[in-house]
């Protein structure tokens, strides 16, 4: 059998289909299975060593971008798409898998197009709380549509709405299970005496947050550690100009950053963390929401992404989180709000509790079982 991924340009994509692969080895154990070749397709491999670490092989289409904004851009890339449903085509033609899954996004467009047109079944998986554009597109043609958002399901035309099961995010295993959290804050050299505040603005980081954290830092390490992932692209201006501002008004020692964090060290910021200040990514709400971990949300505006906000608010109605919007962020409020939640047990456990009803830690598992299940009868059905 041959599983096919295709999605990218975030790790929100991309990430979510490591994690379908993880639970898919799992089954093929269980059950016995002989295991599938799992190939992703894409313009180009986010993380190499996620797909090395997964026995995924990478093989390489072009895809152009749609751009929500005018810029002759767009019109290039409207050729870029086409080359690349044609390299996906003549790829998937010698390739000829038994299912493919699409985590949207827009390296998935060509490849969707070109399975469609070879009758291959394609399963799609929407994580936002309103569908994206390339999974509206794919889902015209998906055998199965998975959501992580009861509100998505109403985004989709009606006459594929019975292919849809709402499921949740898939997230790797690693991330799920989080270490001792004293052990965790010794590790990352934590006070253990102080709440953590733990920042990060994806994994490419966020300047306005970074901006708004280092006017915000000395009310921040006057009550709390605080580990702050600021991107690689802004970590040297950001450790600069904290080491300015530290070094005037103290607790120097309470501030950790780095530039990008690997899974492990992920691991022990999360097990550490009283509260988490993060963009509004579905993959980072769930992620929190496994850790069962109090959050303030900061979206990214409409005007650059279309779902942060729907995805913030979706979340925060559960109770679990704080909603920050850009227009309104101010470092007296960021720090405001941080410390009333970190250092006051009954909102943090209210919100811990609602955290810890939202996400479902089967969902990968879930989407693998339906990907077999689809593979086996099309290698079947294709001999």
């Amino acid at each position: 059998m041959k599983i096919l991924f295709t999605g990218g340009g975030t790790g929100g994509h991309f990430y979510p289909l490591i994690a379908i692969a993880e639970s898919m080895r799992d089954l093929v154990k269980e059950q016995q299975l002989l295991p599938p070749r799992l190939y992703y397709i894409a313009d180009k491999p986010y993380d190499e060593e996620a797909l090395f670490a997964n026995d995924i092989v990478f093989l390489k289409a072009p895809a152009g971008k749609m751009r929500r904004y005018f810029s002759l851009a767009n019109v290039t890339d409207i050729f870029v798409t086409l080359a690349g449903v044609v390299s996906s085509f003549f790829i998937l033609l010698k390739l000829y898998p038994d299912v493919v899954i699409s985590k949207g996004g827009y390296a998935s467009v060509p490849t969707v197009l070109a399975a469609s047109l070879l009758r291959i079944p394609i399963i799609v998986h929407e994580s936002d709380a309103k569908p994206g554009r390339a999974n509206l597109l794919g889902a015209k043609h998906a055998t199965r549509i998975a959501v992580a958002f009861e509100s998505a399901i109403a985004g989709f035309p009606a006459k594929v709405r019975n292919k849809i099961a709402k499921v949740g995010i898939p997230v790797r295993k690693n991330l799920m299970q989080l270490p001792d959290r004293a052990e965790a804050m010794s590790a990352l050299g934590l006070d253990p005496t102080l709440p953590t505040v733990f920042i990060v603005g994806g994994s490419s980081g966020s300047l306005r947050i970074n901006e708004t954290v280092l006017d915000a830092l000395p009310s921040l390490v006057s009550f709390a550690n605080v580990v702050h992932q600021t991107g690689k692209t802004h970590f040297e201006s950001v450790r600069q100009t904290a080491s300015v501002i530290l070094g005037k008004g103290g607790h120097a020692e309470r501030y950790h950053t780095y530039p990008y964090m690997n899974v492990e060290t992920m691991r022990r910021a999360a097990a550490s963390a009283d509260i988490i200040i993060t963009r509004a990514g579905t993959g980072s709400i769930t992620e929190i929401s496994l850790w069962n971990v109090p959050s303030i949300l900061i979206p990214i505006p409409e005007s650059i992404s279309h779902d942060q906000r729907t995805n913030a608010y979706a979340y925060a109605h559960t109770g679990a989180a704080v909603v920050l919007e850009e227009a309104n962020l101010t470092p007296n409020l960021l720090a405001s709000e941080a410390h009333r939640i970190s250092t006051d047990p009954a909102v943090s456990e209210r919100m811990k509790s609602a955290a810890a009803g939202f996400a479902n830690p089967l969902a990968g598992r879930l989407i693998a079982e339906e990907a077999l299940k689809i593979g086996l009868s099309h290698e079947a059905k294709n001999g």
